[in-house]
């Protein structure tokens, strides 16, 4: 008995999709990785810079960074002095992170670096196809919200 019926092409669309992310994960951390920083710095500089103080949770929202994974990252990036916090007058039982001058200036030197890495494959990709991408993109992303 067949259990993949006609309306099941969706098994393609995920595989594809997994497979995709694999590769650009795969390329773009390297990349990171040789600016002298793990994928998960990188991801919460980036949150972080130019952006006003922002609390714990928020940083947990905007990042792929799991909640029990990102509390090592933050404590760490805190200890090198990367990242700074505060006081959250809105709230005293937390506190607010920013990027310390030193965590700027690894933002402002890492970022267009990386940016330029990922342009030399995006720039293989016509102006009709990146919007085809990103349309799709933004379907697929749709149906999962209730």
């Amino acid at each position: 008995m067949c259990y993949i019926s006609t309306h099941m092409n969706f098994i393609l669309i995920v595989k594809q999709l997994a497979t995709a992310y694999q590769e650009f994960e795969g390329y773009s951390s390297t990349h990171i990785r040789g600016l002298g920083l793990l994928p998960v710095q990188f991801d919460v500089i980036a949150t972080l810079a130019n952006q006003p103080p922002m609390s714990f949770k928020q940083l947990g929202e905007k990042t792929l960074i799991s909640k029990s994974s990102l509390t090592g990252v933050v404590e760490r990036m805190v200890q090198k002095g990367l990242i700074a916090t505060q006081n959250n007058p809105d709230d005293a039982r937390s506190h607010l992170l920013k990027l310390t001058i030193k965590g700027q200036k690894i933002f402002d030197k890492t970022f267009p670096e990386h940016l330029k890495h990922l342009e030399k494959v995006f720039q293989k990709l016509s102006k009709k196809q990146i919007k085809e991408i990103e349309e799709s993109l933004k379907t697929l992303k749709s149906i999962f919200i209730s």
